[in-house]
Order: C-alpha cells, then sequence, then structure tokens
C-alpha cells in the first residue's frame, strides 16, 4: 500500500484538497482510502444513538454494521492516541492511502501552504515533504510546485510518485 500525505497549518485547505483529489485519483482507476487526524474531543456518532449509548454505557469498541457501510468506534479510555501505524495495520488494503494531517510523521507528504494564514512553510524543515500545493505564484522552492486547483496535475504527480503505472482519467 503506498502512502502520501497532505499536510499544512489549520486553514490551509487540506481536506478542500484531498476532497477535490479523490474522484481524480479512483477515476484512474486506484482504490483509496483515508485517514484524516482530529482535534481532542470530536465524536463520529451522536448523543441519542444506540451506538453512542453503549460507549457511554463502558463499551471499548463499538461497530455499527448496514448494507451501505461498517464503522468501528474505539474509546481510548485513557490509553495514549493511537499512532498511524496501528491505525493502518486496521484497515483494508487498498492501492493508495491518503493521510491528512499528521504533518510531523515521517511520511511523503504534499505540503499545503497559503502565505495569507502567516504560517510557516513545512518543507525547508521536513525531508518528507515532496511537493507544494499554493495560492501562492511568487512561491520559492526547489520542490514540484502545483496551483490548489491544478487537481490532474497533483493527481498525475501522486501517481508517478507513488510509483503507479501511467493513469490516464478513464473515460466513462
Amino acid at each position: 500500500m503506498k502512502i502520501i500525505g497532505i499536510a499544512g497549518w489549520s486553514g490551509s485547505g487540506k481536506t478542500t484538497l484531498l476532497t477535490r483529489l479523490l474522484p481524480d485519483l479512483v477515476g484512474r482507476g486506484l482504490r483509496v482510502s483515508t485517514v484524516k487526524h482530529a482535534h481532542m474531543h470530536f465524536d463520529a456518532d451522536r448523543p441519542g444513538k444506540d451506538s453512542y449509548r453503549h460507549r457511554e454505557a463502558g463499551a471499548t469498541e463499538v461497530a455499527v454494521i448496514s448494507p451501505s457501510r461498517w464503522a468501528l468506534m474505539h474509546e481510548s479510555r485513557g490509553e495514549s492516541e493511537a499512532t498511524l501505524e496501528e491505525i493502518m495495520r486496521r484497515m483494508s488494503p487498498v492501492d493508495l492511502l491518503m493521510v491528512e494531517g499528521f504533518k510531523m510523521h515521517d511520511h511523503d507528504k504534499i505540503e499545503v501552504y497559503r502565505r495569507n494564514l502567516g504560517k510557516p512553510m513545512l518543507w525547508p524543515n521536513d525531508r518528507r515533504v515532496v511537493a507544494i500545493a499554493s495560492d501562492d505564484p511568487a512561491l520559492d522552492s526547489a520542490l514540484p510546485r502545483f496551483h490548489l486547483d491544478d487537481i490532474g496535475a497533483i493527481a498525475a504527480f501522486i501517481c508517478r510518485h507513488c510509483g503507479f503505472a501511467d493513469l490516464s482519467r478513464r473515460r466513462a
């Protein structure tokens, strides 16, 4: 399973870029999964739902299964945060795993950068940044650079970088 990250500061547009890249990559014939790092107290469940009640009652893991999807929720209950490697071991194999966030993790990543956030770039201090997607045309870097809206070029770069054969968009 190949891995590429989408990393950057909060508000830079990581989720927007990722959700725009997914249809292109899937359209090239890749099976793609995602992992997203969330802030401290996110909840994928809602109060009042049976699965929420199971967790609140003390279950460590709750699986919810329907004909169209399934989900497994794990309560840490004081354990340390799961590592990316631990989560990856639980995931089904696919061609490409796209990781949103985890900007300090040691995997190749595309940096999403917006100068107007006033934050420093990651690439000068992170050797695993392999390209930059930005809305700043004056950006100075020796790394491959893409405009945030050039989804086709970014997807093609990901395919080349991850060693996938020449995958052009499949025609519907």
